[in-house]
Parts: structure tokens; C-alpha cells; sequence
């Protein structure tokens, strides 16, 4: 069994950016699903947004934060976003990342939907997650230990409630613990729920599952962002085109040529997130094919390599100028709910990032705003840690192993999963179809206490994506409203009803309860 002062789940930009803020004095473990750099933050295109340019301001980024997400936030959050944001940004340019500049030195900064001025900052034009993500991992230090390949498929609390430590699997089904006062959920949102989506194959709700297992309060699982412009090849979905595409010029054309944001919205492709990716789903439910005309675009490899690349290996004549594109699940606005510091309402449990519900995105997440909100709350974090200093954590456990004779469930398989969600909770929403796919997912083998070491590995899995199903069916039926990335076809429009109403789930008794919040508030957790 081994041991750490911090155990951080997953590898994206919020948890390296916790990681190397903590003490170098703390023993550190870093535990991930996959490789170091199989996260969504490694394969960001779009950029980071921050408030940098002359013309500029942390009151404008602001402003456009609350407007996309439909005022659904905790205010005070968002201005500590876009005002810390904007620090941590102009320090990663004098520690040297590589953020792109124009030939005269100056930043090269992009638009993106829904912004206001063009403050988005990419790194190697297409491919900011992945430079941003190798600059953090160049800054950690010795302190921290890789445990890779390993699911993490169950938290361990003591007799008090408090999350001492953690049960992960390795690819042989093995299983081992280890053990720290010190839990950060760090694990990414719910893509894989979805049959469309944007997301790393590994990206499947397990930071969601397991904190609800513990006993933490899940909010607004409603609100899922789905991207407009993912490429779309032979009836799938095959990865994402960059909103930088369409901030560079690119305008949304149907298979007669017709522009499909003309009188939808006065930003036209640059519209929020879901207006558009509402649009391209309303043409292709009429039949038509919907496409990315890239003709106004200078240098369009250039500016674009990895789109580039991609279009290429999918058989796209980028000569032609059309990019073929459909929408697909991008983020997840809600999750574990957190305090300024990221602590939750179980003890020793922390959750940053996309796992996290911290009220900055509202009902839908502004562009880019995303690997902001993992530096500025893994900045956080770390110095909340740090301040604790160490507190080694006495408690022995005998190791537990999975039961490697276990059968697999007759549940269901994972790709009949992702199609009724995308179905039924996906982009547009109605009650009676919401109400059929939660009779399914109720008719399903499992039960919310579950006896994690009686399942086989493969059904571990399907079990997180059972829970978080049922979590996001739950919360989309009782919201009888529209807003952001929540759009009912039943209930068209915003309600004044269920302004800064939040829906909160949290396991007690081994049922899931779910409770109405009346006003959108932060919460300080002891």
C-alpha cells in the first residue's frame, strides 16, 4: 500500500497546475486513467481567454462570461476567473510558454464565440493544449510520483465520512490502494456518456460517480455544452474543428449554400455555443447536411495544422473548401460541488476542473474559458494545501482485491448506452423521451451502493456511466425550462421561474436524493 501527502485523479491542465504549486516539501501522486497526456486539455484547440490586450478588460470578460452561460452563475466566482485568470496567464509568458505572437512580437490574440473583443491566446495555432500541456509537465518537480494506466474505481472513507485514500485497477484487473489525507478529483467531465463527442475515449464521468459514491453534492447535470463543429465523416462524428475556425471567418452553410445562422442571432456563427450547435441540429433533423465553408480563410493549413492534419486522414479535399460538421458533447457545466478552495462537502475530498461544479460557467461555458478555470482553481487549491501543511494519515487498511472470477453483468453495452443518451438527453430534450430513457437506465442491473469488488472490471466502468446517466436524465426532466446548454422542446424558452435555481443530487441512505437550491450561492466547506 503506498502512500502520499496528495493524491490527484487525472492529468489535464487543473490537475498539473495543482501539482506543481504544492509544496515541494509534499510527497505528490499523480494517478491517471490512461497516459500523462491522455486528457481533454491535451488535445484543446480552441485556446485560453484572458483579459490581456490594451483594448481589453477583466469587467468585459466578464460581462461576456455571464451573458453565454445565461446568468446561472455565483458572480463572485466569475470576476475571481477572469481577474486571477489573467495573472496566471501573464505569468506563464515570463516563465516562457509558448503562447503564438505576431511577426512585430506582439500576442497573436483570436475571437471566438460569444466574446466581445478577441482575447483568446492560442499556442501552436490548433494545439494549445497540448504545448500549454507540456510546458506545465516540464515544470514539475521531483516530488511527484506517476501512477499511470490505472482506473481509479472507488474512494476510501473512514468511519467518520473523511476520504482517506483511494482503490484503482491496473490493465490486468489487479487491484492495489493508496492511501493520503489529501483527495483531488481532477478527472474531466462526462463526454463519453455520448455517442458524439469531442472528448478523449477516457474521459467518462468517473470523477462525477465516485464523489457521488462518497456522498458529495452533484449540481446542475443538466447543463452539457455541446460543441457545433465536429467533423463528420460517413455518419460519425470524428473530432473537433476549432471555434477558431469560424472566429478566423468561417461561415455555417447548408448542402444548398444557404447560411444557417442568417437572422438567428445578431453574432451569426459567433453566436453561444448552444444557439449554434442548436441551429446545425435543427438542419441536419430536416435532412440537410451542414458544412464549415473555409474559402475566406488565409493559409488555412498554416493557421490550422492539426485540423489540417485530421481533415486529411478522414479523406477531406480541403481544396474544395467545406468541411462536412455536426454537433457533439464538449463539456459538462455542472459536477461536484466546490468552495472557493475546491473542497467539497465530504472531508479530504477536493475536486478542480471540469469534474467540478465551481459556478463560473452558468448554463453554458463561455469559449475558452475552460483551461482558464483549471489554472486558476488548481492555483488555488495547491495554496490552500500548502497552508495545511502535512497531516499523514494513521489509518491502516487491509488490501482488498477485486474477485477476478466475477461475471460480467447483463446490463448493457456501452455503444447502446451512448446512442439513448445522445437520443434522449442530448442536444434538445423533450419530457416523455426524458421519462422513457430514466425507465430504462432504472431497469438496469445496478444499485447506487453497489459492491464495487463482487463487479468484474469491464462492468466498473458501465456502472460510473450508469450513475451519471441517471444523475443527468434526472436533472433535464425536472428543469422544465430552456437555458444554455439545457434546451427542452417542451419548454422553449428561459423560465424567470428557475433563475439561479440549482438542482443538487447527493447519495444518502444508498437512494439518490435530489433537492432544489432557491438561490445560486458559494459555499465555504470546513
Amino acid at each position: 500500500m503506498k502512500r502520499a501527502d496528495v493524491i490527484i485523479i487525472g492529468s489535464g491542465i487543473a490537475a498539473l497546475q495543482t501539482a506543481r504549486n504544492l509544496s515541494p516539501d509534499l510527497n505528490v501522486m499523480i494517478i491517471t486513467k490512461g497516459n500523462r497526456k491522455g486528457s481533454n486539455s491535451y488535445m484543446a484547440q480552441g485556446g485560453v481567454a484572458a483579459a490581456v490586450a490594451k483594448d481589453d478588460s477583466i469587467s468585459k470578460h466578464y460581462q461576456d462570461t455571464l451573458e453565454a452561460g445565461r446568468g446561472h452563475h455565483q458572480e463572485e466566482e466569475v470576476m475571481a476567473l477572469v481577474s486571477e485568470g489573467r495573472e496566471i496567464i501573464l505569468d506563464l509568458m515570463s516563465e516562457g510558454a509558448p503562447f503564438d505572437r505576431q511577426i512585430d512580437g506582439s500576442l497573436s490574440l483570436g475571437m471566438e464565440g460569444a466574446h466581445s473583443t478577441s482575447r483568446i491566446l492560442h499556442c501552436g495555432g490548433d494545439q494549445t493544449g497540448r504545448f500549454l500541456i507540456d510546458h506545465l509537465l516540464k515544470t514539475l518537480s521531483d516530488n511527484i510520483c506517476w501512477i499511470e494506466e490505472q482506473m481509479v474505481f472507488d474512494l476510501i472513507q473512514d468511519r467518520n465520512g473523511r476520504c482517506i485514500g483511494v482503490k484503482a485497477l491496473d490493465r490486468a484487473g489487479a487491484a492495489c490502494s493508496y492511501m493520503a489525507p489529501n483527495i483531488v478529483l481532477a478527472a474531466g467531465g462526462t463526454g463519453g456518456l455520448y455517442s458524439s463527442t469531442s472528448n478523449h475515449p477516457t474521459v467518462t464521468g468517473d470523477g462525477m460517480a465516485l464523489a457521488f459514491r462518497a456522498g458529495a453534492e452533484i449540481a446542475d447535470a443538466e447543463f452539457i455544452q455541446f460543441h457545433p463543429t465536429l467533423l463528420f465523416v460517413e455518419g460519425r462524428t470524428k473530432g473537433l474543428i476549432s471555434e477558431a475556425v469560424r472566429g478566423e471567418g468561417a461561415e455555417l452553410v447548408n448542402d444548398i449554400g444557404e447560411r444557417i445562422m442568417d437572422g438567428v442571432h445578431p453574432l451569426r456563427e459567433l453566436a453561444p455555443r448552444h444557439i449554434v450547435a442548436q441551429q446545425i441540429f435543427t438542419q441536419r433533423q430536416m435532412g440537410r447536411d451542414v458544412y464549415l465553408s473555409i474559402d475566406s480563410i488565409t493559409n488555412f493549413q498554416e493557421k490550422f495544422p492539426s485540423i489540417t492534419d485530421m481533415c486529411i486522414q478522414n479523406g477531406i479535399d480541403l481544396s474544395l473548401g467545406k468541411i462536412p460538421v455536426s454537433p457533439g458533447c464538449h463539456f459538462m457545466m455542472g459536477g461536484i460541488v466546490i468552495d472557493p478552495a475546491g473542497r467539497t462537502n465530504v472531508e479530504g475530498l477536493f475536486t478542480i476542473g471540469e469534474a467540478a461544479c465551481s459556478g463560473v460557467h452558468g448554463a453554458n461555458r463561455l469559449a475558452s474559458n475552460s483551461l482558464l478555470e483549471g489554472l486558476v482553481y488548481g492555483k488555488r487549491l495547491a495554496a490552500w494545501i500548502n497552508n495545511q501543511g502535512k497531516h499523514p494519515s494513521q489509518i491502516l487498511l487491509e488490501e482488498q482485491e477485486m474477485k477476478k472470477t466475477a461475471k460480467e453483468k447483463e446490463t448493457f453495452e456501452v455503444g447502446e448506452f451512448q446512442a439513448r443518451m445522445m437520443e434522449s438527453a442530448g442536444i434538445i430534450r423533450e419530457g416523455a423521451k426524458l421519462q422513457e430513457h430514466l425507465e430504462w437506465l432504472q431497469s438496469i442491473d445496478f444499485q447506487f451502493e453497489e459492491e464495487l469488488g463482487n463487479l468484474h472490471p469491464r462492468d466498473v466502468q458501465k456502472y460510473f456511466m450508469w450513475i451519471n446517466g441517471m444523475i443527468v436524465t434526472k436533472a433535464a426532466l425536472l428543469r422544465t425550462e430552456s437555458r444554455g446548454g439545457h434546451i427542452r422542446s417542451d419548454f422553449r424558452e428561459e423560465d424567470p421561474a428557475w433563475r439561479k435555481k440549482r438542482i443538487i443530487h447527493r447519495l444518502e441512505d444508498g437512494e439518490m436524493r435530489m433537492w432544489l437550491d432557491e438561490q445560486i450561492k458559494t459555499k465555504i466547506y470546513a
